[in-house]
C-alpha cells in the first residue's frame, strides 16, 4: 500500500538520518524510480525532505 509505504520511508528517515535511494529502495522492497516518485509526492504534500546530489549524497528530513 502505497500510504504504508511513504510513512515506512519518512520513518526510515527519521530514524536513519541521510539515505540514498538505492537504501530506500532496498529496505522498502521497491524500485529506485518508486523511490524518486514518493519523494516527489512527499515534498509537493509540503513534508521537508531535502536532496543532496553526489557521491555522499542522499535524502533527509530538513531539521527543525
Amino acid at each position: 500500500m502505497r500510504a504504508g509505504r511513504l510513512l515506512s520511508l519518512l520513518l526510515l528517515l527519521q530514524n536513519r538520518g541521510r539515505m540514498t535511494a538505492a537504501e530506500l529502495a532496498t529496505e522498502l522492497e521497491v524500485s529506485v524510480r518508486t523511490v524518486y516518485r514518493d519523494v516527489e509526492s512527499l515534498t509537493a504534500a509540503g513534508v521537508p525532505i531535502y536532496g543532496e546530489p553526489g557521491h555522499d549524497g542522499g535524502y533527509a528530513l530538513v531539521d527543525g
